[in-house]
């Protein structure tokens, strides 16, 4: 980042240079020969390129002294302006500041730190579901992979303050640190949420002493391929048409139903009404699931009588439609294309 910023400051101070020449130059041409200022602009740019095309006026022997004065300096400021422009192309310049505005545009995307087996099926399942995301990673060949699948990358450490506030830490939704080490998932964890308290964090863990300490850090949740991996084993050899169920509605984007959550918040006229007055069902057709108390308590196949509070997470299943028919009632001020689920034809 510092050689980024000395690069584009030398690049910019050397412009300036050049710009001061050619109002010097113009100027001299305007006070010594009385020219109109564009005839000495045109005497002043064909004089610094040395291409030849002779005077502009007939000069006197003040304007010819200038001259050579002009071209004594402003050659020298112009072969220095040109280098620099030609080593600001070789080391990729422009193409880093567009890439950087573009990251600049991002808001409430998630980055993904790591870009290896872990970081890859994110990734899938961020493209699938239309979710804006930034990959983070040191390795070229990883950076290569991703740039691949058509994603947004930044190479560097995500675990330095400096690459995380480029990539928009503080505007982000989330972070998913999914580096190959515990040790640089804890720093990801900490360096997000001290630039973030507000970000959500998601960890990768190998171990359950490394999932406690993400925890302590700030992690909002810490997944264990290894656990999760045995858990999914078990269910698969005990439980395999709920395994397919489940996932056939959680990933993916070739789905027929959805899982969502939707946070509702005041003002909403559906809080302080029980779940039968609401007729969220009869209205949309979506299936609450659950409700998530704001202190955590978890309801599971809540009834009619049910009520719902300012706060609560409602974890709905339904069709795409039917999700954002739901969505249109209890999160009316949500932006528009925050539940990204495809159209159904």
């Amino acid at each position: 980042m510092s050689a980024h910023l000395g690069h584009s400051r030398r690049l910019w101070g050397n412009l300036s240079i050049f710009a001061g020449i050619l109002v010097f130059g113009t100027v001299g041409y305007c006070w010594l020969e009385g020219w109109p200022w564009f005839d000495a602009l045109y005497m002043t740019v064909i004089s610094l390129t040395t291409v030849g095309y002779g005077e502009t006026h007939p000069l006197s022997p003040q304007g010819r002294f200038f001259t050579v004065l002009l071209l004594g300096t402003g050659v020298a400021g112009v072969s220095r302006v040109t280098a620099q422009f030609l080593e600001t192309l070789n080391q990729g310049y422009w193409h880093q500041l567009l890439r950087q505005q573009r990251m600049d545009s991002y808001q409430q995307h998630y980055i993904l730190c790591g870009f290896g087996r872990t970081g890859r099926q994110v990734a899938l399942e961020f493209r699938a579901e239309s979710i804006p995301f930034l990959v983070v990673d040191l390795s070229p060949e990883a950076i290569a992979t991703a740039e691949t699948m058509g994603c947004a990358v930044y190479q560097g450490d995500a675990t330095e303050d400096g690459v995380l506030l480029a990539v928009g830490v503080e505007r982000a939704a989330g972070i998913i640190a999914a580096l190959a080490s515990d040790a640089d998932n804890l720093y990801v964890v900490l360096s997000a949420k001290t630039l973030n308290p507000q970000l959500r964090a998601i960890a990768r863990a190998s171990s359950q002493e490394a999932i406690q300490k993400m925890r302590r850090a700030g992690a909002d949740e810490v997944i264990s391929p290894y656990i999760t991996g045995g858990k999914r084993m078990a269910a698969a050899a005990i439980r395999p048409q709920v395994l397919d169920f489940m996932d056939g509605i959680l990933t993916g984007g070739n789905r027929s139903f959805y899982i969502e959550e939707f946070l509702l918040e005041a003002p909403n006229p559906h809080i302080n009404a029980t779940l039968k007055d609401a007729r969220l069902r009869s209205q949309t057709g979506a299936l609450v699931l659950a409700v998530r108390r704001s202190h955590g308590e978890l309801l599971a196949g809540p009834s009619g009588d049910t009520l719902l509070c300012a706060g609560d997470v409602l974890i709905c299943m339904g069709t795409a439609e039917e999700l954002r028919s739901l969505n249109r009632i209890l999160c009316p001020q949500r932006p528009r294309g925050w539940l990204r689920l495809p159209r159904q034809t």
